[in-house]
């Protein structure tokens, strides 16, 4: 009797030697298929460094696999056999091998595997169980609830997943949040370790010179590209972060300095994301490491908290939500995303400093992306679409699962507060508490509305006011409002004056 064969698809996403689909793989009579396509690789203008990053790692990823004994065909983007779409080269490679099943773990993109459904092939889906809670898990938690609430949800995942619990279940420390902790600005003095740095193999370099003809007009430099390729790779950056970031993240994981784009932080999410890193292993080191006494509590949750808490809950939103969440627009925002977002040519110096690092690294830290170049999309109303799709295309680490609730819900609150239960709004003052970015500035934090007047301030204030009717019955904002109403009418006046000039700037296409 014949062994029944199969077809195994593996995502550029997907590079785990335990991934669902891969187990229980025969290798007298299976194929793994990994395909590098036109279409994924250009839907949004991706950043070249994160179109290196997924080629070069899916090429190590495939010759790891041959050296185990798997049957791998591997279809690279210049074959010219090569169909430029991932459901077409399924079709093509089931009729070329006639496979008796297919195989595919759940995908990371809804738009990517709705086209995958589409194709009319027979397929054996699996959950993905690199995530600590499966799809069926959160519509089961999320089930009747009105509203989602992240920290909620991170109780139980640390439940679940026995992390920092006392023998009892309850939390060490005695509370399970410690992101009070975890927002101080960096001193003076205080210094981040330098970067660890990967240089790119005979494989990367292949890939460099693939993107560099192909992808010419995407933005992003190639030129400083140093990330990890392979699990080793991967995991000696995580072993760095063990040893010389990980005690300062809990204190200044939301801090931001000039010319310092990575401080304290692991740049791990881009390898974790594609399946270079085990989520649960992270977590054990970092609980370790806190139980050895090498590290402080805020440190240690801040970190799980991240992984298990919001990583966890914004794809379970993704997938509970889709496809209608990728259309919310709570707000009716409609302004076009400004040219100096894909440039940097602005004279905000915060601005400057986060796109510009964004443009040469594909990275930027989780405040940046929120409290800088998030902020300034909220205040200015841009069309949601415009800036999910700029993050998506700019960042290493974006994926449409975890870039979409991120952005459109927490980042621009287009969901009407269904993932956030207030907009993260802020003015230049917050910046300036949190930065060195402000003594570098054209601009003065400390004034609103004269002609030199930080942009923050002023499209802060007429944020709050053009959106009154609908954010003053929030009670997190509640002191916002009262503190507008008892702004003097004059300087309310101004401050709306001062907005509608820099918005009709804005929409003139001028950098500020």
């Amino acid at each position: 009797m014949n062994k029944a064969s199969s077809l195994r698809l593996i995502l550029g996403d997907q590079l785990s030697f335990d991934l669902a689909s891969l187990q229980a793989v025969d290798i007298e009579c299976d194929t793994v298929l990994m395909v590098e396509v036109m279409e994924e690789a250009s839907h949004v203008p991706h950043h070249p460094q994160k179109i290196t990053l997924i080629f070069s790692a899916m090429r190590h990823f495939a010759e790891a696999l041959q050296q185990r004994g798997v049957k791998v065909q591997y279809v690279k983007l210049d074959d010219p056999e090569n169909t430029g779409s991932v459901p077409r080269e399924l079709e093509r490679w089931r009729a070329l091998l006639r496979p008796d099943e297919i195989h595919i773990t759940e995908c990371g993109d809804w738009r990517l595997e709705q086209s995958i459904k589409d194709c009319g092939l027979a397929i054996k889906w699996h959950s993905d169980s690199r995530f600590l809670c499966s799809r069926a898990e959160f519509f089961t938690w999320a089930n009747g609830k009105k509203q989602l609430r992240m920290e909620f949800f991170y109780r139980e995942m640390r439940r679940k997943s026995r992390l920092l619990l006392n023998g009892d279940g309850s939390p060490v420390g005695g509370a399970w949040n410690f992101d009070a902790e975890n927002r101080k600005a960096l001193p003076k003095g205080v210094r981040p370790p330098s970067p660890a740095r990967f240089t790119p193999d005979a494989i990367t370099r292949d890939v460099l010179a693939l993107v560099a003809k192909n992808f010419a007009s995407h933005y992003g430099t190639l030129d400083t590209f140093d990330y990890p390729v392979t699990h080793a790779e991967a995991q000696a950056l995580w072993d760095y972060f063990l040893d010389w970031g990980l005690a300062a993240f809990g204190d200044y994981q939301d801090a931001m300095a000039c010319n310092e784009p990575f401080l304290f932080h692991a740049r791990i999410s881009a390898a974790l994301n594609i399946g270079l890193l085990d989520l649960r292993q992270l977590c054990s080191d970092v609980e370790s490491a806190y139980l050895s006494g090498s590290i402080a509590l805020n440190a240690a949750e801040g970190f799980i908290r991240q992984l298990i808490g919001w990583r966890e809950y914004v794809r379970g939103v993704y997938w509970l939500k889709m496809p209608d969440y990728a259309d919310g627009n709570a707000f009716g925002n409609s302004r076009s995303l400004p040219e100096f977002y894909w440039t940097g040519d602005t004279q905000m110096n915060c601005m400057r400093q986060a796109i510009n690092q964004s443009l040469e690294h594909a990275y930027a830290h989780h405040i940046q992306r929120l409290m800088v170049t998030g902020n300034f999309a909220l205040l200015a109303g841009i069309a949601p679409s415009q800036i999910c799709e700029w993050y998506l295309a700019i960042y290493m680490d974006a994926f449409d699962w975890v870039e979409l609730p991120n952005t459109l819900g927490m980042v621009m609150h287009a969901d009407g507060g269904y993932l956030g239960s207030k907009p993260y709004c802020a003015s230049g003052q917050y910046i300036k508490r949190m930065s060195d970015y402000c003594r570098g500035c054209a601009y003065k934090v400390s004034e609103s509305t004269t002609g030199d007047a930080c942009p923050f301030n002023s499209l802060y204030w007429h944020f709050l006011m053009r959106h009154g009717d609908r954010l003053r019955g929030n009670q997190r904002m509640a002191m916002i409002y009262k503190n507008l109403d008892h702004m003097d009418e004059s300087k309310q006046q101004a401050l709306w004056r001062r907005g509608e000039l820099l918005l009709a700037k804005l929409d003139e296409g001028q950098s500020f």
